[in-house]
């Protein structure tokens, strides 16, 4: 699972059609990432801010529960959780209902 002790693993495409929450995919070395979209461009961090709201939006929480730890300006990114444990678990359910996907 890409979430692991309030870290979420991230892969993000921006520039796309729509903004969305993919898939959950899993990289040449077996790590899972969350595949995500935003229509955003990566300049000046449009596209990490984007990424944020979508989370936050999609997942009911405060764009403030969300802190970018690595990635700033990689596809590849890390996001701690900053929430209670009872709603990092529900995030976790709501990314194993996710379909899944080989990188």
């Amino acid at each position: 699972m890409p979430l692991a002790g309030g870290l979420l693993s991230v892969r993000l495409t921006p520039k796309a059609s729509r903004d969305r929450i993919e898939a959950i995919e899993t990289d040449a070395e077996g790590r899972p990432w969350l595949r995500v979209s935003v229509t955003a461009v990566p300049e000046n961090g449009k596209a990490n801010a984007a990424l944020v709201a979508l989370l936050a939006k999609t997942w009911r929480l405060p764009k403030g529960a969300f802190a970018l730890v690595s990635g700033v300006t990689a596809r590849r990114k890390t996001l701690r959780i900053e929430a209670a444990t009872a709603t990092v678990e529900d995030v976790a359910a709501r990314l194993d209902a996710l379909p899944r996907r080989p990188g």
